[in-house]
């Protein structure tokens, strides 16, 4: 047992000095036994109790001198020595609390900064700009009003509710991907250690309960499309009317293409030998590589533009670079214009847009041909089948579907539907 000692008074206390040799010395202050005052020679003095846990002589710091009185450090040396009485050992305790406290304070993340850190490494998954921007967006403007400031470990699903609920039903795409999004960051949150059990955005088994299914609220926005007893004059009112735009619009008549990827449409994605025309994937909605057979029309087109007038876009805007979606939209209208009653979609009454010539070749393919849907959808870039599927399909129909896109043209310039049956094994 350490050696009991007259209790110093605080004022002997600060009258305690260092010798001035050797390294630090020790004084025994009293009140409690093996309670030391420990004095540097650079003039630090601080707390020590001396005392056996176990086995093991431990040297315990209470703290420094004289932010700790003489009777607080008695204090917590009494304190202490109950510890060491009940089998605790106050080092290792102390050891643990402050674990506890780090690993807690990595855990107090705000959702804001957990969004930020995630995004870091999420974004640069995205060659386009405007789906970084949306990402960010979507977070920014409908998740952080509510989450922002919320640590991410206390983050429930009453919370995720409450911040998708104002917007669920009537922004219920928006809802969609806001909840994906949120989910992701709470994902990356649980992985990277700042919170523990389940995802409190999920879906399947979890806010599926308490949100109606999007299947049942969100109706399928159709782009209004050309109806197909029109489409022979609405292609030749195009043909007659100058302009890259309208080129443009030609060449995603024929093709069948996206108005992103036509407007993006570069020379060296043209083969004039093979007649083929090679969207990269980077440049497709679905990332993956299309290959779009060229007819003889087509190929006239590209033939007859100034390959060397915008670079290397197909289609240049006339101050040089991509051509503006707002461009292709504006010559549909034009067009809708100049016709009486203009060129309406035949279900909604409403003017046909560019996008909706996809939906005309579709009612086309399937009411007015033989052609397999399969074919159809591949022409489209619409994925076909389940991933097993896929992933064994090595061809992509390419010669069938010259065929296709001839006998499509020929409908447009007013040609009769083709009397074509593929056989099933074909």
């Amino acid at each position: 047992m350490p050696k009991k000692v007259r209790g110093l008074s605080a004022l002997e206390v600060k009258r305690l000095r260092h010798t001035g040799r050797g390294g630090n010395a020790t004084f025994a202050v009293g009140g409690v036994s093996g309670l030391y005052l420990q004095l540097a020679p650079t003039g630090a003095r601080s707390w020590i109790l001396r005392s056996k846990v176990g086995e093991r002589r431990r040297h315990i710091g209470l703290g420094g001198f004289p932010d700790v009185t003489l009777a607080q450090a008695r204090e917590k040396a009494r304190e202490a020595k109950q510890q060491i009485a009940n089998g605790e050992d106050p080092i290792e305790d102390r050891k643990a609390r402050k674990a506890a406290l780090f690993a807690e304070q990595q855990r107090g993340i705000t959702f804001r900064d957990a969004k930020e850190k995630f995004l870091v490494g999420k974004l640069a998954e995205f060659d386009n700009p405007k789906h970084r921007k949306q990402w960010r967006a979507t977070l920014d403007t409908y998740a952080d009003p509510g989450l922002g400031n919320m640590l991410v470990s206390e983050i429930s699903v009453a919370d995720i509710q409450r911040t998708l609920e104002p917007i669920w039903i009537g922004k219920n795409e928006t809802a969609s991907r806001l909840r994906g999004r949120i989910e992701a960051v709470l994902a990356w949150a649980t992985v990277a250690g700042h919170r523990q059990g389940d995802n409190p955005a999920r879906w399947k088994g979890n806010l599926d309960a308490v949100l109606p299914k999007s299947s049942r609220i969100a109706k399928v926005k159709h782009h209004p499309a050309l109806a197909l007893d029109d489409a022979t004059e609405w292609f030749a009112a195009i043909k007659q009317r100058e302009g890259m735009a309208t080129r443009a619009l030609e060449f995603k008549a024929m093709t069948l293409a996206r108005s992103g990827e036509v407007r993006g449409a570069t020379w060296d994605e043209i083969s004039f030998k093979d007649r083929v025309w090679i969207v990269p994937a980077q440049r497709m909605k679905g990332r993956a590589e299309h290959r779009v057979p060229l007819t003889e029309n087509a190929i006239d087109l590209l033939k007859s533009l100034d390959r060397f007038a915008g670079g290397n876009f197909i289609f240049p805007a006339p101050r040089g670079g991509k051509l503006s979606d707002a461009a292709l939209s504006a010559c549909m209208k034009r067009v809708n214009h100049a016709r009486i009653g203009g060129f309406l979609d035949s279900r909604s009454g409403k003017a046909a847009v560019p996008h909706g010539l996809r939906s005309t070749f579709r009612d086309w393919c399937g009411e007015r041909t033989d052609f397999p849907r399969d074919m159809a959808e591949i022409a489209l870039a619409h994925n076909v089948g389940s991933e097993v599927e896929r992933a064994y399909r090595r061809g992509d129909m390419l010669e069938k579907r010259r065929k296709m896109m001839s006998a499509w043209e020929d409908f447009l310039h007013g040609g009769e539907a083709p009397n074509v049956l593929f056989l099933a094994a074909s």
